[in-house]
């Protein structure tokens, strides 16, 4: 699967059709304190119960704190056959930090 940081994913996704799916697989307190504006929350540890929720045909950026958790939830997703699916690297806290300063960091 492919990997972008905040920069790259902010171009990728102007050269798109249509809107990706961020996907934030945090725990719910995390998603809480901060997140993409239009993104969905399904914690990593129900994402096999619950990727049903998930347009298999749409793009999909998977989103965490720092891309860990988020690079396992997107290697799922392939396995499972979802179309087109990106890592943001570094996660949310370097979205806050490269991209938008206003997101807050914990």
């Amino acid at each position: 699967m492919r990997q972008l940081d905040p920069l790259e994913l902010i171009t990728w996704r102007r050269g798109l059709q249509e809107n990706p799916q961020y996907l934030d697989v945090r725990e719910r307190w995390e998603f809480a304190l901060c997140r993409l504006e239009d993104s969905i929350n399904i914690p990593l540890g129900e994402l096999a119960e619950r990727y049903d929720e998930i347009d298999g045909e749409r793009p999909v950026v998977c989103i965490c704190h720092h891309g860990i958790r988020s690079l396992h939830a997107a290697s799922f997703l392939e396995h499972e056959g979802f179309v087109e699916v990106v890592n943001l690297a570094g996660g949310i806290d370097a979205w806050a930090r490269l991209a938008d300063p206003a997101v807050p960091r914990y």
